[in-house]
């Protein structure tokens, strides 16, 4: 008997931007993957799980640009996050709250907060070397988004272990939880940019941030979703839309599908009223931009590139957009940190 399947949108069809992919995105993701299993503590299992991430891919996709040094902060980053969200999908409430706190001071103070936990060690590092180069406008950002993101990540596992949300509760907290606002600020230093408040806080601006974070984390929510039914985790797009909607999985995947193609026509909408900050800033303006189109289209590709979401069948599925439905199973021990 042929297990159950789903459709994936044709999200390639629908998507008009042409993916570039950085010529050192090998050596970088080879090096953030040595560098996370240092601290990591694996086991065999976890270690072939991590690796299937491949961060350094999906950096190498979304800064086409970036010099070897603002590359590795990418993928590093990508790769820590990652394991970040793993690791405390296992954790108890309290234990979220711990290692969000010791974040945000590894964020404030890189060089001298004390705490050797794993995943304090590895953001002390990566802090200490992000900040040596962003802008001054740059890095308040990126300790601001990041303070939102982990805060975000409290919440989800406050709601993983309390309740679930409505539809438009969980847009808002996945725009946090996703972890795509402070991979935004990082286009700025990869490029190195450092781009007027005003600009930033523009709405047209903000717009754009929005739709490209829903996008990116909508499309990922479509592609993790088999892995995510197996374990049981609640918090997905195509979840809280069969739930709060009435849907079967295949109508909530096409409606999914369809919320993802109206961020495209929302984007495309806000570049024609963008204002004008003058030719100098302009001309920085359109840099940021090209990143944010460069996300939109190189987390698609990375999505099948990386085999955390379809194993060694991403190309294969790449083409015909059939997934067969994995059955459910016991939600595994992850690494602690």
């Amino acid at each position: 008997m042929s297990s159950p399947t789903f459709i994936l949108p044709d999200f390639f069809a629908n998507c008009p931007y042409q993916a570039r992919l950085n010529p050192l995105t090998d050596v970088v993701t080879k090096t953030a993957q040595e560098w996370i299993l240092t601290e990591a503590n694996y086991d065999d299992d976890q270690r072939a799980r991590f690796l299937k991430v491949c961060g350094g891919i999906l950096a190498g996709y979304c800064y086409p640009n970036a010099d070897s040094f603002h590359l590795q902060i990418c993928g590093d980053w990508l790769d820590w996050v990652f394991v970040l969200d793993d690791w405390t999908d296992g954790y108890t409430d309290t234990q979220v709250q711990s290692t969000v706190n010791s974040i945000k001071r590894c964020l404030r103070d890189p060089h001298s907060h004390q705490d050797n936990t794993p995943i304090c060690l590895l953001a002390k590092d990566l802090f200490g070397r992000f900040f040596k180069t962003a802008g001054p406008r740059c890095a308040k950002r990126f300790i601001r988004t990041m303070d939102l993101y982990v805060d975000g990540v409290f919440e989800e596992s406050a709601v993983r272990e309390h309740g679930a949300l409505d539809l438009e509760g969980y847009i808002a907290l996945r725009r946090e939880t996703s972890g795509v606002r402070p991979c935004l600020v990082l286009i700025e230093s990869a490029a190195g940019i450092d781009l007027p408040d005003e600009v930033i806080e523009h709405p047209v601006i903000r717009s754009m941030e929005d739709a490209t974070n829903d996008w990116v984390s909508w499309t990922n929510d479509i592609f993790s979703y088999n892995k995510e039914q197996a374990a049981g985790d609640p918090h997905n797009l195509i979840a809280v839309l069969m739930r709060d909607r009435n849907l079967e999985l295949q109508p909530a995947v096409d409606l999914a599908g369809q919320l993802c193609f109206d961020c495209i026509a929302k984007f495309e909408a806000d570049r024609e009223v963008l204002p004008s900050w003058g030719a100098e800033v302009d001309c920085l303006v359109d840099i940021y931009i090209q990143g944010l189109q460069d996300w939109i289209i190189g987390s698609l590709h990375w999505s099948f590139a990386c085999q955390r979401y379809f194993g060694s069948k991403g190309e294969e599925i790449k083409q015909h957009r059939v997934v067969n439905l994995q059955s459910r199973e016991a939600r595994s021990v992850r690494a602690t940190c």
